[in-house]
């Protein structure tokens, strides 16, 4: 014989219990929510709602301020990527190039398309810092010779 248990209609016995228990006490448990929560509970409920606005919002992004004065520095990253960024939002202000090879013949290459660069530097920037593409990083000119190389022909200050 087979038994067909089917589910009633309607809420559960339990499920009828623990909310009258609930709608009965429901001023004790406001007043324990408050307690525990260092009365937050009673002002946030106190607080005015925000209004919902209508129609689609547009997001453009974080606002970024417009100063004249950026405070440009000369970077190496850890992945070898050399840029100038500005000192006080650390944005990347120009690509200049990379560091490439192996650890021990390391050189300098310029973001050029003749090198394999597709983010080219600038005409302007590109002839200031020609004779640099290519340069050896050893013990005699090492990361640091080359950043003070570069920010002497950019013509930016090196703070510390």
């Amino acid at each position: 014989m087979v038994d067909i248990i089917s589910k009633r209609d309607g809420p559960r016995r339990e499920d009828v219990a623990a909310r009258r228990v609930l709608q009965e006490n429901r001023g004790t448990i406001h007043k324990m929510m408050d307690h525990l929560t260092g009365g937050q509970l009673k002002s946030q409920a106190q607080q005015a709602p925000t209004p919902e606005p209508e129609g689609l919002i547009i997001h453009a992004g974080r606002v970024i301020d417009s100063r004249e004065t950026a405070r440009p520095y000369v970077r190496i990253s850890v992945n070898g990527r050399v840029v100038v960024a500005d000192q006080e939002t650390s944005k990347q202000l120009h690509f200049l190039g990379e560091i490439r090879g192996p650890r021990r013949s390391q050189h300098f290459v310029l973001a050029t398309k003749e090198n394999g660069f597709f983010a080219l530097i600038d005409n302007e920037l590109g002839t200031k810092l020609a004779d640099l593409d290519g340069c050896s990083i050893t013990s005699a000119f090492s990361e640091d010779d080359l950043i003070d190389a570069l920010t002497k022909r950019l013509g930016i200050g090196r703070d510390e």
